[in-house]
């Protein structure tokens, strides 16, 4: 068990959500795609450029060694002339600036007087312009979790960037419709000082985002970056936590690949392992000991013209497999640069060899080539001889680098909590003045005018549906928590059905069908209001709720009717079912007569396993109860 406080745990969140506006935020195209509309690409290649101070910034530097090719795919509808960069920005969104001076004052925020757009260079090819342009909108505040108070350093306004569909060596892929949706960031001080804290104030933020009701919701509207810190690490930046439930296992693996990191420097200074030794190491072509290889994966490089280059690592030996956490190893540190710089496929070292149909007598012959002993690591490389001695280069900074511990980076998250290497963190060069647009005042008499309409906060929100529909606070918070308060409401409204059956549909039925792994976000809005209806109407029961939407989720493209049909579902008549019970109180005339309430139980067992999910359980209970009493008393 890992004491956070104890090691010096320092989290510091980014939370990024789209605002739910008309138009982007420096021009006039609509924030929503349409599908269908003819697309059409265009290319263009990004490089970087020196600051006013004369400076490179790394993180620019790094995208632009790679000289790729990029490839963007549009319509007209969702994009102009302002997303291809051949027309200025237009006046920045007042709607959009509206919502985030809102959110600002649930924040706490105080917010500035005037907004000055700034330019933060960005060539991976996600901005065509080569930077993406960003407004502070207010400065300080804070939210309280479990009665800490958690600092507010910034909320910025910006452009949401262009969506990657696909890179390969050399070539980029990028969706541009999603570029210049109005974006708002909220980065808190990092003063967060464990997991579940992180976990707390990322949901706090995101119920005030969604407090003003302009926030979008579904897959790619919400972004979460964190800024990890351990005494005698180093500040991490992890881009792209997806799922609110993930951050706490990404700041847990983070802590252990730090701490693992920290501890092989500790065991290379007492192998007196030195820079100056690892930096004088030659690479070598040893693709002559694989002449004869059976492995398949070398095998496989060298028909396609591939060269095996290797490169030593002095008393590394041991080091660089050991694991801390499945997939938190130096060896994948080693690779993770090695692909981010040389986009080489990974590496291959001494530590887990033999293996992959590399024999003994290779991995033998391979350090007499170059010349190791038992105590050094060897890394190969196979891949085109410039790329792969461009990746063991890059091997080489980052062994040198395990020499002083855990080295500044941008890190990307996987959907396992584990994280990638991805880019040197930017520098303070990054950021310059937005000469096409003007300063925007903002006047101390609009921001009174703001605080007089401010939204309710989705605690108040939650208390007031709590006594409006006898909802339980647990329920009522995951209806909120999942946005699905104006389903629920628009559904109760429609259909006069019970509010406690309609809310478990919505929250614990999909949470169960989610823990299953289906795929509920393929769930539509008019899938549950046409379910509710159908129950409504007696078409169906409400028991059938998880069958239907676990089918809908596999075929989204498909009706409740539909669903119906393939599951067969569909409600028998009320003769049939009256018939049915009648000769089930037939069979059990002795229980009837002697424990009608025994019968009961035993006739409605036979009934459910015929008509579950068909009809509703209560309308069989009271048809039941009618019959037996009411020959009971007959008798």
């Amino acid at each position: 068990m890992i004491d956070y406080r104890k090691i010096g745990l320092k989290v510091g969140l980014e939370i990024h959500r789209q605002l739910d506006t008309k138009t982007k935020l420096f021009c006039d195209c609509p924030t929503e795609s349409v599908e269908d509309a003819e697309e059409f690409t265009f290319v263009r290649w990004l490089r970087e450029a020196q600051s006013e101070l004369g400076e490179v910034d790394p993180a620019a530097q790094f995208e632009a060694k790679k000289k790729r090719k990029i490839v963007y795919h549009t319509d007209k509808y969702s994009t102009c002339l302002v997303e291809m960069d051949e027309e200025p920005p237009h006046d920045i969104n007042r709607e959009a600036v509206e919502i985030a001076l809102t959110a600002a004052l649930l924040f706490n925020s105080t917010p500035v007087d005037e907004i000055h757009v700034m330019r933060k260079i960005v060539i991976d090819g996600s901005n065509t312009t080569g930077f993406q342009r960003t407004c502070i909108i207010a400065r300080g505040g804070w939210i309280e979790v479990s009665g800490k108070k958690i600092g507010i350093q910034t909320i910025c306004l910006e452009e949401d960037a262009a969506r990657i569909l696909e890179q390969r060596r050399g070539e980029v892929h990028y969706d541009l419709r999603r570029l210049g949706v109005p974006l708002i960031e909220i980065s808190t001080t990092p003063v967060i000082d464990s997991p579940r804290e992180a976990y707390e104030a990322a949901y706090k933020i995101g119920r005030l985002l969604r407090a003003t009701g302009k926030v979008k919701r579904g897959i790619g509207t919400v972004r979460q970056d964190l800024n990890i810190s351990v005494e005698g690490g180093a500040l991490i930046e992890i881009k792209g936590v997806q799922e609110l439930e993930l951050i706490p296992k990404v700041i847990e693996l983070e802590v252990i690949r730090q701490l693992h990191l920290l501890k092989i420097r500790d065991e290379l200074k007492k192998r007196n392992v030195t820079e100056d030794e690892i930096i004088s190491q030659p690479i070598v072509d040893v693709t002559e000991v694989f002449s004869n290889t059976k492995s398949k994966i070398i095998k496989k490089k060298l028909d396609e013209g591939a060269r095996v280059l290797a490169l030593k690592l002095p008393r590394f030996s041991g080091l660089i497999g050991l694991e801390a956490a499945p997939g938190i190893r130096l060896g994948a540190e080693l690779a993770g640069w090695a692909k981010a710089w040389a986009e080489v496929e990974g590496i291959l070292h001494t530590d887990e060899l033999p293996n992959y149909g590399i024999t003994s007598e290779e991995v033998y012959k391979l350090r007499e080539k170059i010349d190791a002993v038992e105590e050094d690591a060897v890394v190969l490389i196979v891949d085109e001889y410039e790329r792969a001695r461009e990746g063991l280069e890059y091997v080489k900074i980052r062994a040198v680098e395990a020499l002083r511990g855990v080295p500044s980076e941008t890190r990307a998250a996987r959907p396992d909590g584990t994280t990638v290497y991805m880019r040197p963190r930017p520098g303070a060069a990054r950021m310059y003045p937005e000469t096409d647009l003007p300063p925007y005042p903002i006047p101390s008499e609009y921001i009174e005018e703001l605080k007089k309409k401010l939204p309710k906060t989705l605690d108040e929100v939650a208390s007031i549906l709590s006594e409006k529909y006898g909802l339980s606070k647990q329920i009522v918070d995951e209806l909120i928590d999942s946005e699905k308060v104006e389903l629920f409401e628009k559904i109760v409204k429609e259909t006069f059905l019970q509010p406690s059956v309609v809310a478990s549909a919505l929250t614990e039925h999909l949470k169960s069908l989610k823990r299953e792994g289906e795929k509920v976000e393929n769930l539509r809005e008019e899938h549950f209001v046409e379910f509710f209806h159908q129950v409504a109407s007696g078409k169906i029961a409400k028991e059938a709720a998880i069958e239907v939407f676990r089918w809908l989720s596999r075929n989204p493209d498909k009706t409740v009717e539909d669903a119906i049909n393939a599951l067969g579902l569909l409600a028998p008549s009320l003769t049939e079912i009256e018939n049915e019970i009648a000769k089930l109180v037939n069979e059990n005339r002795e229980m009837v007569s002697k424990n009608p309430g025994k019968a009961i139980s035993i006739i409605m067992g036979h009934l459910m396993k015929n008509y579950r999910g068909k009809v509703d359980g209560a309308v069989l209970y009271k048809l039941v109860s009618e019959k037996i009493y009411g020959q009971k008393d007959r008798n």
